[in-house]
């Protein structure tokens, strides 16, 4: 039995939890999710706490158990506090705006880019260069996020493009001048 699937999961205050085999629907403040799960795996809810069971002895449905368990208490976090992930514009010139459900971004192509935010995501430009997006759903905020990462991923010799908070660019050595 997989030692993370043992482990309970904490239902946190304002958070509800629908269970109907094999439909899980959690819902709170930060929205409402719903997975369904393999015929191997059940939960039980108990108070303010729910256990992940699995059912079957088949070692390859085994391996879903601690996955399924951790997938369920990700969904009770971003239903009760939400995911959030933060994106930097390095680059001269280079500036994003929200307009609803879209990010309007100029990153110095010939023209600007659209990018259109899923339903579930939101997002918030601050100083123009800064993006900052939250969700519930941890999966499609990350997805999301490497997608704007793609538009105009930082290049190696100065580091200019959309880069995630935090992260290091290991710059390259340009050319030097003839000796």
């Amino acid at each position: 039995m997989s030692r993370i699937g043992k482990k309970p999961i904490k239902i946190a205050a304002g958070v509800k939890v629908n269970y109907h085999k094999p439909v899980i629907e959690i819902s709170g403040k930060g929205g409402a999710l719903k997975r369904t799960l393999p015929s191997s795996i059940s939960v039980e809810i108990k108070g303010d706490e729910m256990q992940v069971l699995n059912t079957s002895a088949d070692p390859t449905l085994k391996n879903l158990h601690g996955l399924n368990r951790t997938l369920i208490a990700n969904m009770v976090k971003g239903c009760a506090e939400g995911y959030s992930k933060q994106l930097e514009l390095q680059g001269v010139g280079y500036r994003a705006q929200v307009a609803g459900s879209k990010i309007n971004l100029s990153l110095g192509f010939s023209h600007p880019v659209e990018f259109p935010l899923p339903v579930g995501i939101t997002a918030a430009v601050e100083a123009n260069t800064k993006i900052t997006l939250k969700g519930a759903d941890k999966d499609l905020l990350g997805v999301t996020a490497d997608k704007l990462r793609k538009v105009r991923p930082p290049e190696p010799y100065k580091g200019k493009g959309i880069r995630y908070a935090g992260e290091v660019i290991t710059l390259k050595q340009g050319k030097t001048a003839g000796k």
